[in-house]
């Protein structure tokens, strides 16, 4: 197969424009949706996970390239159907990429930058982790080369879908029409993902299609304005700090661990469990909220 053009880096100069643009017209209208260090932050994270993907992006290849050569099947390339089921198993694969990487502690420390900032614009696309790769997120999408997709389609797809979500990163667009709102993911749906309300929290995981979380039940309208963040701020725009700040929690609380069970819990569960209970996971905070009065909740 012909080698497939790096869309990544060919968009990358126009997010920056559209920043630009979205940025001074912030300041004209002085609606506080920019905050100067925060963008630049998120910019310097964005450059980042360029460079990182450069310095990595070759053992991802050699895995992918591996599994390829032990495929079950064989994909045409030139055959547009084959083309449309790659975006479907892409945005499906990522719609759980993206939830585990809210149920698994391992995987959020990598994510969880993505979620730092208190703002939501279009440089908030550019937040993005340098550890992902080295964490193996990249193994979410390994079936698909054994499955018969060329390396080069699923790497392509992968870029594709990050490029559709960078416009739904901003508070400028309300709504879109009723029927785009029903099939695809939107700044509306996507705002309720970045809160850090409690009714909000890991909601809305899509990638492209909001119809998997509708499907799989992780669905959530947007109502009140979000606030923004992590539940727990971590009041910097270090990009250092920011890339690394979960990571340094995960080292933390492994040294204080009694056993090597609860030192696998802290890396597979939910952020938030912990063993005596000092902290919750969105689902124990939910559980307790809706617990029957005078009853314990489990």
């Amino acid at each position: 197969m012909q080698e497939l053009p790096d869309i990544m880096m060919a968009a990358a100069p126009a997010f920056l424009v559209l920043i630009a643009i979205g940025a001074v017209t912030s300041l004209l209208r002085r609606d506080g949706r920019y905050r100067g260090t925060d963008a630049a932050a998120n910019i310097v994270l964005g450059l980042g996970n360029m460079l990182v993907a450069i310095a990595l992006g070759g053992l991802v290849l050699l895995v992918f390239s591996w599994l390829y050569a032990h495929r079950l099947w064989t994909l045409p390339t030139n055959t547009w159907w084959i083309w449309v089921l790659c975006f479907f198993a892409d945005d499906f694969t990522y719609y759980w990429f993206h939830r585990i990487s809210h149920e698994s502690r391992w995987f959020w420390a990598s994510h969880s930058v993505h979620h730092s900032s208190d703002r939501y614009n279009l440089s908030t696309s550019l937040r993005q982790t340098w550890t992902g790769t080295i964490s193996g997120s990249f193994l979410f999408w390994a079936w698909m080369p054994l499955a018969g997709f060329h390396p080069a389609m699923v790497l392509f797809m992968q870029s594709a879908n990050l490029i559709y979500q960078f416009w739904i990163h901003t508070e400028a667009i309300h709504r879109m029409p009723a029927w785009f709102e029903a099939v695809f993911n939107t700044p509306s749906h996507h705002r309720v993902h970045h809160g850090s309300d409690e009714e909000y929290l890991d909601r809305n995981y899509a990638g492209t299609l909001i119809v998997w979380d509708k499907l799989f039940g992780s669905f959530y309208p947007e109502g009140s304005t979000p606030r923004y963040g992590l539940t727990h701020p971590i009041g910097t725009d270090n990009p250092l700090r920011i890339a690394f700040h979960e990571w340094a929690g995960i080292w933390h609380d492994l040294r204080r661990a009694r056993s090597l069970g609860e030192m696998f819990n802290i890396l597979v569960q939910p952020p938030g469990w912990s063993a005596d209970g000092s902290s919750l996971t969105t689902r124990q905070v939910r559980d307790r909220q809706h617990a029957p009065t005078g009853l314990p909740a489990e």
